[in-house]
């Protein structure tokens, strides 16, 4: 407890010759007394009076505190931004942030692309209240583990900056609401279950606002316009969001152009699929809709004749374009089938001929060994031997494979005739000479 200390302070003095009689003069006077109750009020004294009742320390109050806090945050926000968090999705690891469903983590699985920046932002605070790790070890969690929070933060990144949330949004499979079968249009409910479908498509419409499927009672310019308009639609789905990361380095340039032409093919490729998906789409919403037969019987009647022979004449240089690409596709598949064949032909042809040529040497060279290498009487010497084979390899090397086959086929008649199969050499060697191919006297044994 700190001490009392005296400070000795020197009043002035008064004026010389004043007295309180003569010179004191009363500017006012006093009220009467009067009693009045005095209460501690003020967040401090409610503070320490929560913390002497509940005999609590500073640290403790704190902590309790906060998850009223909490507790109290979480029910004044309103139940459509709330929604239950599964295991899966707090287990999850933070550098996987691209594979996360953003809404899910933010609790907004229900709105989605609907979602407002005011809801974004709303879901967010209530999501960090929860799991802020400040927050967390407040409320006496001790576990370290951020990852999800780090979850929570890149969500709330991606959904409220424009152009990343787009892309987001572009590849957004939970967004989507699958077709119903022709089963299911049957039972008469053709517009409930097929006007959500293009609700959900409408958010990648580049023009707003989308026409409405409508209802039975739908005039036919606006069926017309509902139709002309999905037929035509302007998307501005891009799939930037699955592109392979590219490398930030500058050292390897040739890679980060290699992963950027392919990430620029795959989303070309992407926009095709989905674009054939969309008119596929269209085309069964139209063979369903009862309003088109409807509308086609008063053509018939005489009504609208040339607009739908234009619509007609539309459709068909539609199909006609569609199948001159597949046409065109299977051109190409053949074409390419046929020069793989040929490929495969003239593998196999070279590697016949380049058997052929083994075989071929190989006579070449047996037909000498079968004339005992030449020699008159015994067994042929080392140095015989090598000379004649030396001859052999060297007539070899300067012949086409053409010519090696006539070589061998001459010596196979001659068989094991030393004088003959000698004399095909000889003259085989003059030929080569007279053609430039060999040097006089260059091969000795059969010059």
């Amino acid at each position: 407890m700190a001490t009392a200390q005296v400070v000795n302070v020197t009043l002035p003095s008064l004026p010389e010759g004043w007295s309180a009689e003569k010179d004191f003069k009363a500017v006012g006077t006093l009220s009467s007394a009067s009693q009045r109750n005095l209460e501690p009020v003020g967040p401090h004294f409610l503070a320490h009076a929560r913390r002497k009742r509940h005999h609590r320390t500073f640290s403790e109050d704190e902590r309790i505190q906060a998850q009223h806090n909490v507790k109290k945050t979480e029910d004044d926000e309103d139940d459509d931004i709330s929604e239950p968090e599964d295991i899966g999705m707090l287990s999850r690891e933070a550098k996987d942030w691209k594979s996360q469903d953003h809404y899910a983590v933010l609790g907004l699985s229900k709105y989605r692309w609907r979602a407002t920046p005011d809801q974004i932002k709303r879901a967010h605070r209530k999501k960090v209240l929860r799991h802020h790790p400040d927050k967390k070890a407040a409320m006496g969690d001790r576990d370290e583990n951020d990852n999800f929070f780090k979850c929570i933060q890149k969500a709330h990144e991606i959904l409220l900056d424009p152009i990343k949330r787009r892309q987001f949004d572009s590849v957004d499979e939970l967004a989507d609401v699958e077709p119903p079968s022709k089963k299911e249009v049957a039972k008469g409910k053709f517009f409930k279950l097929w006007g959500p479908v293009f609700e959900s498509e409408a958010r990648f419409s580049q023009v707003q606002p989308v026409p409405l499927l409508g209802d039975e009672n739908s005039t036919q310019e606006e069926v017309e316009t509902f139709y002309n308009f999905w037929y035509n639609f302007d998307s501005w789905r891009s799939f930037e969001y699955l592109d392979e990361d590219v490398p930030d380095d500058n050292e390897n340039r040739d890679q980060k152009r290699h992963i950027e032409k392919k990430n620029a093919n795959a989303r070309r490729k992407r926009k095709t699929e989905d674009t054939g998906r969309l008119r596929k789409l269209v085309d069964d919403c139209l063979s369903q809709d009862e309003r088109i037969k409807k509308f086609r019987q008063q053509a018939r009647a005489g009504k609208d004749k040339k607009r739908l022979e234009r619509e007609a004449e539309a459709k068909r240089l539609a199909e006609e374009k569609e199948k001159a690409r597949l046409e065109e596709e299977q051109r190409k598949k053949e074409a390419e089938e046929a020069a793989k064949a040929d490929r495969e032909k003239n593998k196999k042809a070279k590697e016949a001929a380049k058997n052929a040529a083994k075989k071929n040497k190989r006579v070449l060279k047996g037909s000498v060994k079968d004339v005992n290498y030449f020699a008159e009487s015994g067994e042929p010497t080392a140095a015989q031997v090598d000379s004649v084979l030396t001859d052999v390899d060297l007539i070899i090397s300067k012949i086409e494979a053409d010519e090696l086959a006539a070589l061998a086929e001459r010596l196979t008649a001659a068989g094991k005739d030393a004088a003959a199969v000698k004399k095909v050499y000889t003259d085989e060697v003059k030929r080569l000479v007279d053609a430039s191919k060999l040097k006089e006297g260059e091969a000795k044994v059969f010059a």
